[in-house]
């Protein structure tokens, strides 16, 4: 398997292709403008507690104030507000926790109003980026994330991630991390340190610390709101987070940012240095590697999938609606049941990556084609859930309903990648349609099941617009060139002046109609 990071640079923006043997899974923006980014730390200012909510507005520094639960306090809050106001103030300058003397947790179940008040200073973390009206949402438990560790401060509790399967590496881990943990600091070991030795993690660890005196030394005399600790950048992030052995290359097409992931690659993988490359020719790199196709294809209603079948996506405030559909598919299924087993199965890999492509959150509802069988439906569930693991989001999956209906819930903490695909129609007053690359995707679809089909069809017409029809015949190999290397037939091509730009026929050798 073939995994590749892509990073095109722009003036205002980087954009992140993920590409799993060639197929876009996951698609990242990271803009200049974005100061609330999911880990960034802030010194915020309570602005009121909210006793009906048992929760607080925060004043970070963005339009809307960011929401506090209770529950997203931490339970060594008390401890946390005597630590800011020490080193605010310059009496604590020794910020190990060694030998900071730590207060009662407060109570679980308690009131807003017993712990916080009204314009004191608090350390927040940012969880969930501002979406659509909502502003950030926050907790002050928090967390700094490293390569193979996550080291939550004012806690002593060492975990492992669920995700190690072997209950002896579990041990190994936690013996491992318990004899380098300094004191005042728990620690959450990432699925990405099982196998690895303890100078490793002791280094990963090391850094963090760093990161920790680096932001409490902005405490002091610090403004509120102000950042006080920045997550890395979305290319680092993402190279902490998924990257692993089976990488075979990182793409990038700017000098600075290659350098500064070569370094970063270099530190946490100095063996796989040699697969961060930089792309200087003239081809735009989105375009060497079909992503521009594949976003063209995959955004928008409509997501089509092989040999005709399609989804449809709709959303709402409350939730996403995903209907499957089997289209003009052709196959060698025997009968219906199998039919809808095929195209289900297909269904579940593609929406398991529309989800993680568009980071679609909340509730999804998919509605797929009705199964009678419970063996099927089982396997439709689980074949679901497979093609799920890979999603860093936390996310539930209900088996499916009487209606053939499968609920998921998946976290959301970013605003939704919503890419507009539809352009404007030359000469029809602003009126969109879909992009003329999706077109030559349905010619695709609609000629295979025509040459491949139970009911063959050797001379075929297509009759098409100019523009189109130059398109296709222009160039070397042309589109037409290629359909012939491929299907071993020569499709003639007529030119129609009455067609609209997106519309055509299939005609055979009489002049008939066959699609």
């Amino acid at each position: 398997m073939n995994r590749e990071l892509i990073v095109r640079s722009s003036s205002d923006a980087v954009d992140f292709a993920l590409l799993k043997d060639g197929k876009l899974t996951e698609l990242h923006k990271e803009e200049d403008n974005n100061d609330f980014s999911v880990g960034d730390v802030f010194l915020a200012k309570i602005r009121k507690p909210v006793t009906g909510l048992n929760a607080a507005f925060v004043n970070v520094g963005y339009e809307k104030d960011a929401f506090l639960h209770y529950h997203d306090l931490g339970p060594q809050l008390s401890s946390m507000l005597k630590f800011i106001k020490q080193v605010s103030s310059g009496r604590l300058k020794d910020y190990s926790l060694k030998n900071f003397p730590f207060e009662k947790d407060i109570d679980k179940h308690g009131s807003i109003n017993d712990v916080i008040k009204a314009n004191q200073s608090l350390l927040v973390q940012i969880v969930k980026e501002p979406i659509s009206t909502k502003g950030p949402r926050i907790s002050s438990e928090l967390s700094i994330a490293g390569r193979y560790l996550v080291m939550v401060p004012f806690s002593d509790r060492v975990s492992v991630s669920q995700k190690i399967g072997s209950n002896q590496e579990k041990d190994r881990l936690k013996r491992l991390v318990k004899s380098i943990k300094p004191k005042g600091f728990g620690v959450i070991i990432r699925t990405v340190a099982e196998g690895k030795k303890v100078a490793e993690l002791d280094k990963d660890l090391e850094n963090l610390l760093n990161k920790w005196s680096a932001m409490c030394k902005k405490l002091y005399r610090a403004k509120t709101p102000s950042k006080v600790l920045v997550e890395l950048n979305r290319a680092s992030s993402i190279l902490r987070d998924v990257f692993n052995d089976t990488f075979t290359g990182i793409f990038v097409d700017d000098e600075a940012l290659y350098e500064q992931i070569k370094d970063y690659v270099a530190e946490i993988a100095p063996e796989k240095e040699s697969i961060v490359k930089l792309h200087n020719t003239s081809v735009p790199i989105f375009e060497k590697f079909g992503i521009e196709r594949q976003i063209k294809t995959s955004f928008g209603r409509t997501a089509a999938m092989s040999k005709g079948a399609y989804l449809i996506i709709e959303h709402t405030e409350a939730l996403h609606v995903i209907d499957v559909n089997s289209g003009n598919r052709s196959n060698k299924a025997k009968n219906q049941e199998d039919t809808a087993l095929e195209v289900n199965l297909l269904s579940a890999t593609e929406i398991a990556r529309q989800l993680r492509l568009r980071d679609m959150g909340g509730i999804i509802v998919v509605d797929f084609i009705d199964m009678v069988k419970p063996q099927h439906r089982k396997k439709l569930f689980e074949h679901l859930k497979e093609e799920m693991k890979d999603d860093r989001a936390k996310h539930k999956i209900l088996p499916p309903s009487k209606f053939g209906l499968i609920q998921i819930t998946r976290q959301r903490v970013r605003p939704e990648m919503n890419i507009k695909t539809t352009e404007e129609l030359p000469n029809r007053n602003g009126q969109e349609v879909e992009a003329p690359i999706v077109l030559i995707d349905k010619i695709n679809v609609d000629l295979e099941r025509l040459l491949k089909g139970p009911a063959k069809d050797n001379s075929i017409t297509l009759n098409i617009h100019p523009f189109i029809a130059a398109f296709i015949t222009k160039g070397f190999p042309s589109i037409r060139t290629k359909w012939f290397l491929e299907h071993k037939k020569w499709i003639k091509i007529q030119p129609r002046d009455a067609y609209t730009y997106l519309e055509y026929r299939f005609k055979n050798k009489d002049g008939k109609t066959i699609y």
